[in-house]
């Protein structure tokens, strides 16, 4: 299972803040016990453009904008402004039975980008209660239709939708669901496209088949929703076969199913598009959002709803009884309207669809190294997959993942100034997802790293 690893460090370095932070902060996803005297924590104290600085003054290519967030930058300080101004007007006011302009204009901005008739905004404070409170929704929605028993969701498998219990129960990684079990009931899990790991001559639509075939197992009267990726971020960009994402919607219009599309990472420019979902050409019934929103210079998510998946919550007496204190911030709004701003002035999307290309072209120069076995995504959003033999495909062991990932590639890659993801939740691979303002310059750094630090990973297997 992957964590957050320890880079590489001078000996004997221990900072007042390095010592502030061993002794009292609880890092998320992090082996606390790795760190100590010997072994700081990265600390990073400011940030410009695609760059970040440790305290120490280093600078850091941020190839992972965040963690797959800040889309727009870092470093714009018209962001600060529009939070500033915020605050001076209307510092807080909940959405619990009220509204304020900040929500109410930027629910309609959001409705006006999204496609179809998702014109709904149902805003939270981040990705894992963006699809918690997606998974509600889709019960209640079924319970007020008279459907009670539609409770089930289909996922996939190593599939990451956020570690709050009921979405822990959607997430397909084992390692992040056993130790908290028992999870709410009715997740189930089916097949991912990692079509890098099919038989070369099974069907290309076969993992959609797979969900309908679920569905009828389960029992299409006990499932109310299908949650997927656009494309899938655990296990390393898994990309849709042509035609996956317009059967799935077929099989959920068949059998009473709602659509979710999780685009916590997804969205807001990462493939090119405001919605991933454009990009592959389907319509879900539900959109949950999150990260790049803001560009994470707040913290803010939301799920999009479509009409007909809001009408039974707009009748009578009905309500949904769900939500959060701090969903909807008048700053959080704020930085987002501008943020979106700063989207249609430079035409980020844009620049990702004109740039993809040679950003992909420069990852596959890699195949020169005998661990790159594969090389996949979308947009600013790719992954390399690791292997002993590129001719049999052959993966590592958990052992030699352990080695190869968190001993070496984890803290040389960081060493050598780029953050990016090295990863095992299924086979070792290394995610880039740089800000969507990354050009060739930046790419040419990613490459120069990446080649120097894998072609002495390969030394490490072969010796």
């Amino acid at each position: 299972m992957a964590v957050a690893s320890r880079p590489a460090a001078s000996p004997g370095v221990n900072s007042d803040l390095q010592e502030l932070a061993m002794r009292h902060l609880w890092m998320h996803f992090s082996r606390m016990g790795s760190y100590g005297p010997d072994h700081e924590i990265p600390i990073i104290t400011r940030a410009d453009g695609c760059y970040v600085y440790d305290e120490h003054g280093k600078r850091y290519l941020d190839g992972l904008s965040g963690l797959f967030c800040v889309n727009a930058g870092h470093g714009r300080t018209e962001l600060g402004e529009a939070a500033a101004r915020q605050a001076e007007e209307l510092d807080f006011y909940t959405l619990w039975s009220y509204a304020h302009p900040r929500a109410i204009e930027l629910a309609a901005r959001i409705a006006s980008l999204a496609p179809a008739d998702l014109n709904r905004v149902f805003f939270t404070s981040g990705g894992s209660e963006a699809v918690e409170s997606a998974l509600k929704m889709t019960r209640n929605y079924h319970r007020l239709l008279g459907k009670g028993q539609k409770h089930k969701v289909i996922a996939r498998e190593i599939a990451y939708h956020g570690t709050t219990l009921g979405a822990l129960s959607a997430t397909g990684i084992t390692e992040l669901r056993s130790q908290f079990e028992p999870l709410a009931p009715g997740g189930c899990h089916v097949p991912n496209t990692n079509v890098y790991r099919w038989p070369e001559d099974r069907h290309p639509l076969w993992a959609a088949t797979a969900i309908e075939e679920r569905i009828q197992f389960e029992g299409p009267e006990t499932v109310a929703a299908v949650i997927l990726e656009p494309v899938q971020n655990a296990g390393g960009c898994f990309v849709p076969p042509d035609g996956y994402f317009q059967r799935v919607r077929e099989i959920c219009d068949r059998y009473d199913v709602l659509m979710i599309s999780d685009e916590v990472i997804c969205a807001w420019g990462r493939l090119g598009y405001y919605f991933g979902c454009e990009r592959f050409g389907f319509v879900p019934d539900l959109i949950t959002v999150a990260k790049a929103l803001t560009s994470a210079y707040a913290p803010m998510g939301a799920v999009i709803a479509s009409d007909a998946v809001a009408a039974p919550f707009l009748e009578g007496d009905a309500s949904f009884a769900h939500g959060f204190t701090f969903a909807g911030h008048p700053v959080a709004s704020a930085v987002a309207m501008a943020n979106l701003d700063v989207f249609e002035r430079e035409d980020l999307c844009g620049h990702v669809l004109a740039k993809e290309d040679e950003f992909r072209q420069m990852l596959n120069t890699l195949h020169d190294l005998p661990i790159v076995g594969d090389v996949r995504g979308a947009g600013y959003f790719q992954a390399i997959e690791l292997v002993k033999d590129r001719d049999t495909k052959e993966s590592f062991d958990d052992e030699e993942s352990e080695e190869l990932l968190r001993g070496f590639l984890s803290g040389e890659l960081y060493k050598r100034g780029l953050i990016c993801r090295a990863d095992d939740r299924g086979d070792p691979v290394v995610q880039l997802a740089p800000p969507l303002i990354a050009d060739s310059e930046q790419f040419e750094e990613i490459h120069d790293v990446l080649h120097a630090v894998l072609g002495e990973a390969w030394k490490r297997v072969r010796g």
